[in-house]
């Protein structure tokens, strides 16, 4: 939707990590892989700046690296964006502990255990959280779009995606785990990548940020945060009444979700 509005669009795929690529850290990500990819961009179209766009903990990603590299950031856009990781009325952020006043989740043992962290394990993760909705009720619903090929065709799609779980390399996830869940050193000022440290202050580009009304992976006000940090005026806080997955494939969102990103850039273009 966003190629069919004329914006010009890179994807990042990050692949399915292997057993090697375990030791991947942070920095090898946000320094290493996103700048690469930037700096490509850049040259390819003989830009200073491009526009960066982020999505869930790729938006963090995109917070990170537009921190520690503002001078190739023109516009910066998040969507349903982790920033304040205490959220105690979120399942999902038990596992930083916020709620239980102490470290719920060994993800030094799990990282040793296992080296990856296996994308079924994070996936059922998250459709534990509403156990009786993902793992039940749209199933029981799914008779009634049997008839309607374009819903059967788009229903088919959505499994596919959501069963499609790459692995998260294990030193990466450490890091995010115990950085950002477990000490929510992001807003603190106090996440270092290699020897970089992100300043969220540093953030003096204009920024849109998208979040979903209803989310249970990334609530709203986790996402809302982010206008308490950061260093610019051109600040703008966009909802939307859906759920997470809902931002992706709801309907009437992706009527109006794609125009806002289109003529909110093309505003500062």
């Amino acid at each position: 939707n966003l190629l069919k509005l004329g914006l010009d669009i890179y994807l990042i795929d990050w692949g399915y990590p292997t057993r090697s690529d375990r030791w991947l850290t942070l920095d090898d990500y946000i320094n290493g892989y996103v700048d690469n990819c930037v700096d490509f961009i850049r040259q390819s179209h003989h830009l200073d700046k491009i526009n960066l766009l982020g999505i869930c903990q790729g938006g963090t990603f995109s917070l990170c690296y537009s921190s520690l590299y503002p001078d190739k950031i023109k516009n910066l856009v998040t969507m349903v964006t982790p920033v304040d990781f205490y959220q105690t009325e979120t399942l999902l952020n038990m596992r930083g502990g916020c709620s239980l006043g102490s470290e719920a989740l060994d993800i030094d043992l799990m990282v040793d255990a296992m080296g990856n962290i296996p994308g079924d394990f994070l996936n059922l993760e998250f459709l534990e959280l509403k156990p009786l909705q993902l793992g039940y009720q749209k199933y029981l619903d799914f008779p009634d779009i049997m008839e309607d090929e374009s819903k059967l065709v788009n229903f088919l799609r959505m499994e596919k995606w959501i069963f499609d779980s790459p692995d998260q390399a294990g030193e990466s996830y450490r890091q995010f785990l115990k950085d950002f869940y477990q000490q929510n050193k992001l807003i603190k000022g106090e996440v270092m990548l290699g020897d970089k440290r992100v300043d969220l202050h540093n953030l003096t580009m204009p920024i849109l940020n998208l979040y979903a009304d209803k989310d249970h992976l990334v609530p709203p006000a986790s996402s809302l945060a982010l206008g308490n940090y950061i260093g610019t005026s051109d600040y703008t806080a966009c909802a939307f009444p859906v759920g997470h997955i809902g931002m992706y494939v709801s309907g009437k969102v992706q009527r109006d979700l794609p125009p806002a990103i289109s003529d909110w850039l093309k505003a500062r273009a």
